[in-house]
């Protein structure tokens, strides 16, 4: 309950962990050298817990490093670069792939349907991967537990690359986001306008600025 799509601060932190012991317990019998973990890494995190009639099905974001999950938020996908990490997670958090495990979640999404998932394989060298890339380093980099990842992006031909906290903004920028990747999926403006009325829930303010965008 912590996270929602692009952020991680949803809800308030209910416990606190001793990150030697969980070390142990994440070690077993190996021996602590200091050897970096998958929880000092900034990782994709999604909700286990899911319905198709809630407002959103695929709840996704990038997890800050030096945080330990429960079993409900699930985070077994890791790209070795995290160009491809912010990708991934827009794409999941994108009406097209909502719209697609929707069919087929009933009260979880694990990972047995996230590999079903159709993702399209492309690279820095694809220019629709960095327009991507970009918008959603500026959703998720909003605190200084993404400056590492805001260094990383910025050093690497993301020059003043900033986090967006204005809502108004926010929300432009994911209208952004749903057209271009409606786009990579090569949808038509019938198609996409059917996926975005299969969400009731959702604001139709929202569903027109994605419209719009998609059709700009």
């Amino acid at each position: 309950k912590m996270i929602h799509q692009f952020t991680h601060l949803w809800g308030e932190p209910r416990y606190w962990v001793d990150e030697q012991e969980a070390r142990k317990v994440l070690l077993g019998k190996e021996t602590d050298t200091g050897q970096k973990l998958d929880y000092q890494g900034f990782r994709i995190g999604f909700r286990d817990v899911a319905s198709s009639t809630n407002e959103r099905t695929m709840i996704a974001t990038v997890l800050p490093k030096n945080i330990f999950l429960g079993n409900t938020l699930i985070n077994s996908i890791q790209p070795k670069e995290n160009k491809m990490l912010l990708f991934i997670v827009a794409l999941f958090n994108s009406f097209v792939i909502d719209w697609l495990i929707r069919q087929k979640v009933t009260a979880h999404c694990n990972m047995f349907y996230v590999y079903q998932l159709v993702i399209p394989r492309l690279t820095a060298t694809d220019p629709i991967f960095n327009e991507i890339v970009r918008r959603t380093a500026q959703l998720i980099c909003t605190t200084p537990d993404y400056d590492d990842l805001r260094a990383e992006l910025n050093a690497t031909g993301f020059k003043d690359l900033q986090g967006q906290t204005d809502p108004t903004q926010r929300a432009q920028l994911r209208a952004e986001l749903d057209a271009l990747i409606a786009h990579l999926y090569g949808l038509t403006d019938e198609e996409l306008t059917h996926i975005l009325n299969t969400f009731p829930l959702v604001a139709e303010e929202v569903k027109r600025g994605v419209l719009e965008k998609f059709r700009d």
